[in-house]
Protein backbone atom coordinates (compact mmCIF):
# COMPACT_ATOMS: atom_id res chain seq x y z
CA UNK A 1 0.00 0.00 0.00
CA UNK A 2 1.51 3.27 -1.16
CA UNK A 3 1.05 6.64 0.51
CA UNK A 4 1.45 9.18 -2.29
CA UNK A 5 2.48 12.76 -1.50
CA UNK A 6 2.57 15.91 -3.63
CA UNK A 7 2.51 19.66 -3.04
CA UNK A 8 0.67 22.54 -4.65
CA UNK A 9 1.48 26.22 -4.22
CA UNK A 10 5.25 26.32 -3.84
CA UNK A 11 5.79 29.27 -6.16
CA UNK A 12 2.79 31.67 -5.91
CA UNK A 13 3.13 35.17 -4.53
CA UNK A 14 0.05 34.70 -2.35
CA UNK A 15 -1.94 32.04 -0.56
CA UNK A 16 -1.03 28.86 1.29
CA UNK A 17 1.17 25.91 0.46
CA UNK A 18 -0.86 22.68 0.42
CA UNK A 19 0.41 19.11 0.48
CA UNK A 20 -1.87 16.20 -0.39
CA UNK A 21 -1.47 12.63 0.84
CA UNK A 22 -3.46 9.67 -0.52
CA UNK A 23 -3.66 5.90 -0.05
CA UNK A 24 -5.68 4.29 -2.84
CA UNK A 25 -7.51 0.95 -2.63
CA UNK A 26 -5.43 -2.03 -3.76
CA UNK A 27 -7.42 -2.87 -6.88
CA UNK A 28 -6.38 -5.78 -9.04
CA UNK A 29 -5.86 -5.06 -12.74
CA UNK A 30 -9.16 -6.76 -13.62
CA UNK A 31 -11.23 -4.87 -11.04
CA UNK A 32 -9.64 -1.43 -11.34
CA UNK A 33 -12.34 1.24 -11.88
CA UNK A 34 -12.14 3.68 -14.78
CA UNK A 35 -11.43 6.72 -12.59
CA UNK A 36 -8.11 5.24 -11.48
CA UNK A 37 -6.83 5.26 -15.06
CA UNK A 38 -7.81 8.95 -15.37
CA UNK A 39 -5.48 10.06 -12.59
CA UNK A 40 -2.53 12.16 -13.72
CA UNK A 41 -0.62 15.32 -12.79
CA UNK A 42 -3.30 17.80 -11.68
CA UNK A 43 -1.80 20.50 -13.92
CA UNK A 44 -2.63 18.39 -16.97
CA UNK A 45 -6.32 18.13 -16.11
CA UNK A 46 -9.01 20.76 -16.75
CA UNK A 47 -10.53 22.28 -13.62
CA UNK A 48 -13.88 20.50 -14.00
CA UNK A 49 -12.19 17.10 -14.34
CA UNK A 50 -9.97 17.79 -11.33
CA UNK A 51 -13.03 18.59 -9.23
CA UNK A 52 -14.81 15.41 -10.35
CA UNK A 53 -11.80 13.23 -9.59
CA UNK A 54 -11.14 14.94 -6.27
CA UNK A 55 -14.66 14.14 -5.10
CA UNK A 56 -14.21 10.48 -6.09
CA UNK A 57 -10.79 10.24 -4.44
CA UNK A 58 -12.07 11.69 -1.17
CA UNK A 59 -14.92 9.19 -1.20
CA UNK A 60 -13.18 6.04 -2.44
CA UNK A 61 -9.59 6.26 -1.18
CA UNK A 62 -8.50 4.30 1.87
CA UNK A 63 -6.95 7.44 3.30
CA UNK A 64 -6.56 11.10 2.38
CA UNK A 65 -4.98 14.05 4.12
CA UNK A 66 -4.06 17.67 3.50
CA UNK A 67 -1.30 19.70 5.11
CA UNK A 68 -1.67 23.48 5.03
CA UNK A 69 0.94 26.18 5.68
CA UNK A 70 -0.38 29.74 5.49
CA UNK A 71 1.42 32.68 3.90
CA UNK A 72 2.40 34.10 7.29
CA UNK A 73 4.01 30.81 8.29
CA UNK A 74 5.90 30.68 4.99
CA UNK A 75 7.28 34.13 5.75
CA UNK A 76 8.29 33.02 9.25
CA UNK A 77 10.06 29.74 8.39
CA UNK A 78 10.89 29.99 4.67
CA UNK A 79 9.52 27.92 1.81
CA UNK A 80 11.86 24.94 2.35
CA UNK A 81 10.80 24.45 5.96
CA UNK A 82 7.19 25.14 4.98
CA UNK A 83 7.33 22.15 2.62
CA UNK A 84 8.52 19.98 5.51
CA UNK A 85 5.75 21.28 7.80
CA UNK A 86 3.01 20.81 5.20
CA UNK A 87 4.18 17.26 4.42
CA UNK A 88 4.27 16.28 8.09
CA UNK A 89 0.79 17.73 8.62
CA UNK A 90 -0.61 15.86 5.61
CA UNK A 91 0.87 12.55 6.77
CA UNK A 92 -0.36 13.10 10.32
CA UNK A 93 -3.85 13.71 8.95
CA UNK A 94 -3.76 10.35 7.16
CA UNK A 95 -2.28 8.53 10.15
CA UNK A 96 -5.29 9.56 12.24
CA UNK A 97 -7.37 7.26 10.03
CA UNK A 98 -5.18 4.27 11.05
CA UNK A 99 -4.89 3.14 7.42
CA UNK A 100 -1.83 0.92 6.92
CA UNK A 101 0.77 1.62 4.22
CA UNK A 102 4.14 0.06 3.43
CA UNK A 103 5.75 2.70 1.23
CA UNK A 104 5.72 6.49 0.89
CA UNK A 105 6.33 8.09 -2.50
CA UNK A 106 7.05 11.83 -2.63
CA UNK A 107 7.05 13.71 -5.91
CA UNK A 108 10.42 15.32 -6.68
CA UNK A 109 13.93 14.84 -5.34
CA UNK A 110 13.58 15.88 -1.69
CA UNK A 111 12.57 13.65 1.21
CA UNK A 112 10.59 16.03 3.42
CA UNK A 113 10.28 13.33 6.08
CA UNK A 114 14.01 12.63 6.41
CA UNK A 115 14.14 13.68 10.07
CA UNK A 116 11.23 11.44 11.08
CA UNK A 117 10.75 7.76 11.85
CA UNK A 118 8.97 7.41 8.50
CA UNK A 119 12.04 8.36 6.48
CA UNK A 120 13.03 4.73 5.85
CA UNK A 121 9.76 4.15 4.00
CA UNK A 122 10.22 7.11 1.63
CA UNK A 123 11.09 6.99 -2.04
CA UNK A 124 11.39 10.22 -3.99
CA UNK A 125 10.46 10.08 -7.67
CA UNK A 126 10.74 12.90 -10.19
CA UNK A 127 7.41 13.39 -12.01
CA UNK A 128 5.73 10.91 -9.67
CA UNK A 129 2.58 13.02 -9.95
CA UNK A 130 2.26 11.76 -13.54
CA UNK A 131 3.64 8.26 -13.03
CA UNK A 132 2.24 6.93 -9.75
CA UNK A 133 -1.52 7.01 -9.25
CA UNK A 134 -1.38 7.65 -5.50
CA UNK A 135 0.81 10.71 -6.06
CA UNK A 136 -1.42 11.88 -8.91
CA UNK A 137 -4.39 11.62 -6.56
CA UNK A 138 -2.53 13.60 -3.90
CA UNK A 139 -1.76 16.37 -6.39
CA UNK A 140 -5.42 16.50 -7.47
CA UNK A 141 -6.98 16.83 -4.01
CA UNK A 142 -4.36 19.41 -2.99
CA UNK A 143 -4.89 21.47 -6.15
CA UNK A 144 -8.70 21.44 -5.86
CA UNK A 145 -8.60 22.36 -2.15
CA UNK A 146 -6.16 25.21 -2.71
CA UNK A 147 -8.02 26.57 -5.73
CA UNK A 148 -11.26 26.62 -3.75
CA UNK A 149 -9.52 28.55 -0.99
CA UNK A 150 -8.05 31.09 -3.44
CA UNK A 151 -11.45 31.66 -5.07
CA UNK A 152 -12.82 32.53 -1.62
CA UNK A 153 -9.83 34.82 -1.04
CA UNK A 154 -10.62 36.53 -4.35
CA UNK A 155 -14.00 37.52 -2.96
CA UNK A 156 -12.47 38.71 0.31
CA UNK A 157 -9.78 40.80 -1.40
CA UNK A 158 -11.25 42.00 -4.71
CA UNK A 159 -9.02 43.57 -7.30
CA UNK A 160 -6.12 41.11 -7.24
CA UNK A 161 -7.77 38.44 -9.41
CA UNK A 162 -6.94 35.57 -7.03
CA UNK A 163 -9.90 33.60 -8.37
CA UNK A 164 -8.24 33.52 -11.81
CA UNK A 165 -4.49 33.13 -11.24
CA UNK A 166 -4.68 31.43 -7.80
CA UNK A 167 -1.95 33.68 -6.41
CA UNK A 168 0.68 33.04 -9.08
CA UNK A 169 2.75 35.95 -10.38
CA UNK A 170 0.91 36.82 -13.57
CA UNK A 171 1.34 40.26 -15.13
CA UNK A 172 -2.15 41.24 -13.93
CA UNK A 173 -1.37 40.11 -10.39
CA UNK A 174 1.93 42.00 -10.26
CA UNK A 175 0.26 45.14 -11.56
CA UNK A 176 -2.46 44.78 -8.91
CA UNK A 177 0.16 44.50 -6.15
CA UNK A 178 1.75 47.75 -7.31
CA UNK A 179 -1.63 49.45 -7.59
CA UNK A 180 -3.27 48.15 -4.40
CA UNK A 181 -0.29 47.11 -2.31
CA UNK A 182 -0.03 43.63 -0.76
CA UNK A 183 -2.86 42.11 1.28
CA UNK A 184 -2.57 39.71 4.26
CA UNK A 185 -2.59 36.69 1.89
CA UNK A 186 0.60 37.83 0.14
CA UNK A 187 3.92 36.23 0.99
CA UNK A 188 6.01 39.11 2.23
CA UNK A 189 9.23 37.10 1.90
CA UNK A 190 8.67 36.79 -1.87
CA UNK A 191 9.64 39.47 -4.39
CA UNK A 192 8.36 41.98 -5.43
CA UNK A 193 6.42 42.19 -2.14
CA UNK A 194 9.56 41.73 -0.08
CA UNK A 195 11.03 45.00 -1.34
CA UNK A 196 7.72 46.85 -1.06
CA UNK A 197 7.21 46.09 2.63
CA UNK A 198 10.86 45.88 3.62
CA UNK A 199 10.50 42.28 4.82
CA UNK A 200 13.61 40.95 6.51
CA UNK A 201 15.41 44.29 6.59
CA UNK A 202 16.41 45.22 10.11
CA UNK A 203 16.25 48.99 10.53
CA UNK A 204 18.27 50.66 13.23
CA UNK A 205 17.08 53.65 15.20
CA UNK A 206 19.40 55.77 13.06
CA UNK A 207 17.72 54.48 9.89
CA UNK A 208 14.31 55.52 11.21
CA UNK A 209 15.34 58.70 12.99
CA UNK A 210 13.52 61.95 12.27
CA UNK A 211 16.53 63.14 10.25
CA UNK A 212 16.90 60.04 8.09
CA UNK A 213 13.32 58.81 7.77
CA UNK A 214 12.89 60.71 4.48
CA UNK A 215 15.34 58.29 2.88
CA UNK A 216 13.00 55.44 3.78
CA UNK A 217 9.66 57.13 3.14
CA UNK A 218 8.38 54.61 0.59
CA UNK A 219 9.55 51.61 2.62
CA UNK A 220 8.16 52.90 5.90
CA UNK A 221 4.90 54.02 4.31
CA UNK A 222 4.26 50.68 2.64
CA UNK A 223 4.92 48.76 5.82
CA UNK A 224 2.64 51.04 7.82
CA UNK A 225 -0.16 50.75 5.27
CA UNK A 226 0.15 46.97 5.27
CA UNK A 227 -0.29 46.94 9.05
CA UNK A 228 -3.47 49.01 8.73
CA UNK A 229 -4.81 46.89 5.85
CA UNK A 230 -4.42 43.77 7.97
CA UNK A 231 -6.22 45.47 10.86
CA UNK A 232 -9.09 46.54 8.61
CA UNK A 233 -9.52 43.09 7.08
CA UNK A 234 -9.48 41.46 10.50
CA UNK A 235 -12.30 43.82 11.46
CA UNK A 236 -14.55 43.00 8.53
CA UNK A 237 -13.38 45.44 5.87
CA UNK A 238 -12.82 44.66 2.21
CA UNK A 239 -9.90 46.57 0.71
CA UNK A 240 -11.09 48.30 -2.47
CA UNK A 241 -8.04 50.38 -3.30
CA UNK A 242 -4.63 51.12 -1.89
CA UNK A 243 -2.66 54.26 -2.76
CA UNK A 244 -5.50 55.73 -4.79
CA UNK A 245 -3.75 58.61 -6.53
CA UNK A 246 -4.44 61.26 -9.14
CA UNK A 247 -2.56 64.41 -10.14
CA UNK A 248 -4.46 66.50 -7.59
CA UNK A 249 -5.08 64.15 -4.65
CA UNK A 250 -4.43 60.79 -3.07
CA UNK A 251 -5.70 58.55 -0.29
CA UNK A 252 -3.84 55.64 1.32
CA UNK A 253 -6.58 53.03 1.76
CA UNK A 254 -10.17 52.73 0.57
CA UNK A 255 -12.21 49.96 2.19
CA UNK A 256 -15.80 48.75 2.49
CA UNK A 257 -17.62 47.55 5.58
CA UNK A 258 -21.36 47.06 5.46
CA UNK A 259 -22.99 50.08 3.85
CA UNK A 260 -20.05 52.38 4.50
CA UNK A 261 -16.91 53.17 2.53
CA UNK A 262 -13.85 54.27 4.51
CA UNK A 263 -11.14 56.60 3.21
CA UNK A 264 -8.16 56.11 5.52
CA UNK A 265 -5.02 58.20 5.83
CA UNK A 266 -2.09 56.31 7.37
CA UNK A 267 0.66 58.01 9.35
CA UNK A 268 3.75 56.08 10.43
CA UNK A 269 6.28 57.63 12.82
CA UNK A 270 9.26 56.34 14.70
CA UNK A 271 9.59 59.28 17.03
CA UNK A 272 6.93 60.97 19.17
CA UNK A 273 8.84 64.26 19.21
CA UNK A 274 6.25 65.85 16.97
CA UNK A 275 3.37 63.89 18.40
CA UNK A 276 1.81 60.66 17.17
CA UNK A 277 0.90 60.07 13.55
CA UNK A 278 -2.60 61.48 14.00
CA UNK A 279 -1.11 64.84 14.99
CA UNK A 280 -0.47 65.39 11.27
CA UNK A 281 -4.20 65.25 10.42
CA UNK A 282 -5.04 68.96 10.48
CA UNK A 283 -7.80 70.94 8.70
CA UNK A 284 -5.70 71.26 5.55
CA UNK A 285 -5.22 67.49 5.42
CA UNK A 286 -8.93 66.91 6.03
CA UNK A 287 -9.77 69.17 3.09
CA UNK A 288 -7.41 67.19 0.87
CA UNK A 289 -9.03 63.95 2.01
CA UNK A 290 -12.49 65.31 1.19
CA UNK A 291 -11.25 66.25 -2.28
CA UNK A 292 -9.91 62.72 -2.73
CA UNK A 293 -13.35 61.33 -1.84
CA UNK A 294 -15.03 63.53 -4.47
CA UNK A 295 -12.54 62.48 -7.12
CA UNK A 296 -12.85 58.81 -6.18
CA UNK A 297 -16.64 58.90 -6.59
CA UNK A 298 -16.33 60.65 -9.95
CA UNK A 299 -13.91 58.02 -11.20
CA UNK A 300 -15.82 55.11 -9.63
CA UNK A 301 -19.49 56.14 -9.52
CA UNK A 302 -20.59 52.61 -8.62
CA UNK A 303 -19.45 53.26 -5.04
CA UNK A 304 -21.63 56.35 -4.53
CA UNK A 305 -24.33 54.23 -2.88
CA UNK A 306 -22.07 53.76 0.16
CA UNK A 307 -21.85 56.29 2.98
CA UNK A 308 -18.36 57.86 2.94
CA UNK A 309 -16.34 58.11 6.15
CA UNK A 310 -12.95 59.72 6.65
CA UNK A 311 -10.57 57.79 8.91
CA UNK A 312 -7.00 57.98 10.10
CA UNK A 313 -4.60 55.38 11.43
CA UNK A 314 -1.39 55.86 13.39
CA UNK A 315 1.41 53.26 13.18
CA UNK A 316 4.46 53.45 15.44
CA UNK A 317 8.11 52.76 14.66
CA UNK A 318 7.74 49.10 15.65
CA UNK A 319 5.08 48.85 12.94
CA UNK A 320 2.26 48.30 15.39
CA UNK A 321 -1.10 50.02 15.07
CA UNK A 322 -1.43 52.71 17.74
CA UNK A 323 -4.83 54.06 16.84
CA UNK A 324 -7.57 53.93 14.22
CA UNK A 325 -10.21 56.66 14.35
CA UNK A 326 -13.12 57.86 12.25
CA UNK A 327 -12.69 61.60 11.74
CA UNK A 328 -15.35 64.29 11.91
CA UNK A 329 -16.29 65.25 8.38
Amino acid sequence: MILGIDEVGRGPLAGPLVVGAVILPDFSENSRPEWISQLKDSKKLPAKKREELSAIILKEAHGTGLGWVEAREIDEVGISQALVLATKRAVKSVQKLHTPFSQIVIDGKVNFLKDTALSKYVTTVVKADDLIKEVSAASIIAKVARDKYMIEVGSKYPGYGFEKHMGYGTAFHRDAIVRLGPCPEHRKSFEPIKSMVGFGSEMSNDDLSENNVVKNTTLVGNRGETVVCEYLVENGHKIISRNFKTKICEIDIVSLKGEKIYFTEVKTRKSMVRGGGLAAIDKKKLDKMKLAVEVFFKMRPGFKKFEPLLAAASVNGDFKLDEFVVLDA
